[in-house]
């Protein structure tokens, strides 16, 4: 079984924002919502993780993440994106957008 780390990114009062990780790699984030009695994630993987293995970072997330956040849900309801990173923008860093462009287009 991976051993996931998950790194918080942001809070709210009703939402959590998490970077996903193993020994090797970031593989992802995902991003939860708190109501009464629902709790909806979206999860955004790389493309290179297969359907078990997404299955059980799910099932992690549940339990170490969403369980742990409230003692009552009726469920927990996730969307699951499959993709690669292309970067991290922020209006501070005009420079993280050109590095990135660099680096994608090899110069």
């Amino acid at each position: 079984m991976t051993d996931y780390h998950f790194e918080r990114v942001a809070r709210t009062p009703q939402s959590e924002s998490w970077r996903v990780e193993t020994d090797a790699a970031a593989i992802g984030r995902v991003d939860l919502h708190f109501t009464d009695a629902k709790a909806y994630g979206t999860l955004v993987v790389h493309s290179s993780l297969p359907e078990a293995e997404i299955e059980a970072l799910i099932s992690e997330i549940d339990a170490r993440l969403v369980s742990t956040a409230d003692e009552y849900r009726e469920d927990f309801v996730v969307t699951v994106w499959r993709g690669e990173e292309f970067g991290t923008f922020s209006e501070d860093d005009d420079d993280a957008f050109e590095d990135d462009e660099a680096a994608a287009s090899g110069t």
